[in-house]
């Protein structure tokens, strides 16, 4: 298991998070994205209240990761909280701007990338998002492809996800993972789902369907010395899961309201994922809340898993 490093004066955990990191407890890490970018106001502190809840069920502790003021802060308080879903100042940080928010004092948002790595910094193993960034569509042309997956290859980190963001290329997406030596897992189905749906068309590098033989392959890849990251894809549960023709049409108009627009960069996903839940009348917020929670349940007995091994319980 990665240590925290002594070095980051910037890094600032709670102390319920620094105790149980300390203890050897279980720990799972959640992204500020999701909150600052990902939803209304209230719906997201609504959400991060309850995926905060949800892993405490499981037996694990919540750290929500964000920028504040310029630091690191893994672990964030009630007032923290509402800060980050009712602010208007809450940049979009990724890896690349990590140096330049502490310099600058900033807010921040954490992504996947920088959560992922942030959580590396002070010593947790498991990340619960909703779904990971990937190779956006006709990246052949703008060579747009997501932070999360260079991080995925590089940082011992796992993350729980509902597969990736179904705005994105898929295909390549996992073509991208497999040439940087990122196992993809599957819960319970040999199906890569698709965020909304559970199932991409495209299959999991090995189906797994208890959560303690997860926590032994994490150990197992780290023990050999194999760095980078594991894809937890977690399908949505099947009674919140849309109609697959319903989100492909919901798509394709978004990426084409975004093209007319001009939209490009790190704006591209939260302008899809809010024209998609304006064209659906709210049921993609519906079903992204029910994936999140449902990955949170699954990365907090990851997480007591992993812990119990790491201990050698």
């Amino acid at each position: 298991m990665p240590k925290v490093s002594a070095t980051v004066n910037q890094l600032k955990l709670s102390p319920e998070v620094a105790d149980a990191i300390a203890d050897g407890r279980p720990v799972v890490a959640l992204e500020s994205t999701i909150i600052a970018h990902g939803m209304p106001y209230p719906s997201n502190l609504k959400t991060a209240k309850q995926v905060e809840e949800k892993i405490r069920e499981h037996g694990a502790i919540p750290a929500t990761v964000a920028i504040l003021n310029g630091e690191l802060v893994a672990g964030l308080n009630a007032e923290q909280l509402e800060q980050v879903a009712n602010s208007t100042d809450f940049a979009k940080v990724s890896r690349r701007d990590l140096p330049a928010a502490i310099t600058q004092k900033l807010n921040g948002a954490t992504t996947v990338a920088s959560t992922m790595f942030i959580a590396s910094l002070a010593g947790i193993s498991l990340f619960v998002t909703g779904g990971i960034g990937g190779v956006h569509r006709g990246a052949g042309q703008t060579m747009d492809v997501s932070a999360d997956l260079l991080e995925l290859a590089q940082t011992d980190v796992a993350v729980v996800c509902a597969g990736a963001k179904a705005i994105l290329d898929i295909g390549l997406t996992l073509e991208h993972l497999e040439t940087h030596g990122v196992p993809v897992l599957g819960v319970g189905s040999d199906d890569f789902p698709a965020f909304y749906t559970r199932s991409s068309d495209f299959r999991v590098d090995y189906r797994f369907d208890s959560p303690a033989a997860i926590a032994r392959t994490l150990r197992h890849k780290w023990d050999l010395g194999l760095r980078g990251g594991v894809v937890i894809a977690n399908p949505i549960p099947a009674k919140f899961e849309m109609d697959a023709d319903t989100v492909k049409n919901a798509i394709d108009g978004a990426l084409r309201e975004a093209a007319r627009q001009g939209v490009s960069g790190k704006e591209v996903t939260p302008f899809l994922l809010a024209e998609v839940e304006k064209v659906t009348a709210g049921a993609s917020l519906d079903a992204n809340v029910a994936l999140v929670l449902n990955n949170a349940e699954l990365g907090a007995q990851i997480a007591v898993e992993y812990s119990r091994i790491s201990r050698g319980a």
